[in-house]
């Protein structure tokens, strides 16, 4: 039976649009021993603490001043960004002198942390100033001891750039500038490489990942 003046309504055509697959993510290198494909030296400053690795945390005893260990594997090629998480467990001044490269191994820098009484943080060196002596990347805040830090720098070529726990802290451009290490020992850690200044440390989670 056909029943007269009863249209159908047209079915709506509904347009699905397909999601973009999320880019893939550039996978983190870890430069802890038993995960990466490297180790660590201890740099003979002279005067050091003790210094290794145990279930995946380098330990860094106080010494006479410095206490640091360079890394011997690949090393990240710019640009790049690094992480780690560190703290103080004895002693006042800087916990986390992370040394990286800048401009390929033969140009690197060293980002303070806690440094000159404990509370300095910036890089050295700009312009021949290192961290203390305000080369525009000097801030200052308070670190208590035996907790932990969650620490991240970006390096470009022309660009530093670094957080602590996610809060930015410094944002450098180098364009044009002379970059390189504070005169003295901390070139045993270069190129990539950390320690601590008559303070016992310990720190774990370093990794590093390409930046387009």
């Amino acid at each position: 039976m056909v029943v007269q003046g009863c249209l159908q309504p047209e079915e709506e055509v509904v347009s699905v649009q397909t999601a973009e697959e999320p880019e893939e993510k550039v996978e983190w290198n870890s430069l802890v021993p038993e995960e990466g494909d490297g180790d660590w030296a201890v740099a003979q400053f002279g005067g050091e603490g003790e210094a290794g690795w145990k279930d995946g945390v380098m330990s860094m005893r106080r010494g006479v001043e410095l206490t640091g260990m360079r890394w011997d594997g690949d090393l990240p090629t710019g640009p790049y960004e690094i992480r780690l998480e560190a703290r103080k467990t004895l002693g006042d001044d800087f916990f986390c002198g992370l040394t990286v490269p800048v401009r390929g191994e033969e140009v690197c820098v060293t980002l303070i942390v806690g440094g000159w009484g404990g509370g300095t943080v910036g890089i050295s060196s700009i312009d021949g100033m290192d961290a203390s002596e305000g080369n525009g990347t000097t801030t200052f805040r308070n670190f208590e001891r035996d907790q932990w830090y969650a620490i991240r720098m970006e390096v470009r070529e022309n660009h530093l750039k670094a957080w602590i726990d996610d809060e930015e802290i410094l944002s450098e451009d180098t364009t044009g500038r002379r970059i390189g290490l504070k005169a003295g020992m901390i070139d045993l850690c270069a190129p990539l490489g950390v320690a601590s200044f008559q303070t016992d440390v310990e720190l774990r989670g370093l990794e590093w990942r390409k930046l387009e």
